[in-house]
């Protein structure tokens, strides 16, 4: 891919990974940056950090992941609007509570409908607009926890698992059309969102996987793996009997 020229997407604008890849492709050449999330008035510490990496042109718009009757008239203002979209980056998402989620009904549907129903509305609107601009990237965040669901945490695996085949059939169908997209199937990641928990063998920063990010777009990759080892481990993994598995920590 050739330095972003466009807009760059930030869908959830306050996400630890997302700002540290759009702060790498406005070092790159990326000079229009919009993010998008919730209470929007109150990015100011985001607009500034990417304005310092050089960013000129950084505006703010409200968006409710949850809110999925609303995602397309968002989208809709974001990307009529000047210069276009070049890279449009999914970063929203929960982990959840596994054990509330056993027995609480509506706090695993709550997981599920952010991590997998809200990307699946957010990705059929954004590939039918991206469509009919003939061009873009669209980044869409899955995890090794999708690959083979694991019972510490089925639910939020479940959802990725869901999302992964989702987004991995919609590359397929945006075949031909300019527009590609990059999946992205990061370990455990040391951030906010895992904040208490003990990391997990070849756990990654928000840092490290901005930079794999970063770098499968410039090589114009379709898939990539944080850290790239988890591939073949996974590869490995999906043999195991499912006695084994089941017993597997998240």
């Amino acid at each position: 891919m050739t330095p972003p020229t466009g807009t760059v997407l930030l869908l959830g604008g306050r996400s630890e990974i997302g700002l540290e890849l759009t702060e790498r492709l406005v070092r790159e050449g990326a000079r229009s940056v919009c993010l998008a999330a919730r209470r929007s008035a109150e990015l100011d510490a985001e607009e500034a950090r990417l304005r310092a990496a050089g960013a000129t042109d950084v505006t703010r718009v409200e968006f409710d992941a949850d809110d999925v009757a609303a995602h397309d008239e968002v989208l809709a203002g974001v990307l009529t609007a000047q210069p276009p979209v070049s890279v449009a980056v999914l970063a929203f998402g929960v982990l959840g509570d596994q054990g509330r989620a056993e027995d609480d009904a509506a706090h695993a549907l709550a997981v599920v409908h952010t991590d997998y129903v809200a990307q699946v509305s957010v990705l059929t609107h954004l590939a039918r607009r991206m469509r009919a601009q003939g061009s873009g990237r669209i980044v869409v965040f899955s995890s090794v926890a999708g690959v083979r669901v694991r019972r510490a945490n089925y639910v939020y695996g479940s959802a990725k698992a869901g999302l992964d085949g989702f987004a991995g059939g919609l590359a397929d169908a945006l075949h031909g059309s300019g527009v590609r997209l990059l999946l992205v199937r990061p370990g455990f990641v040391i951030g906010r969102m895992t904040a208490g928990m003990s990391p997990a063998p070849l756990s990654s920063t928000p840092g490290q996987v901005a930079d794999a990010v970063a770098d499968a777009l410039r090589r114009d990759r379709d898939v990539v793996w944080v850290p790239g080892t988890l591939r073949p481990l996974f590869a490995l993994m999906r043999l195991l009997p499912r006695a084994v598995w089941r017993r597997m920590p998240r």
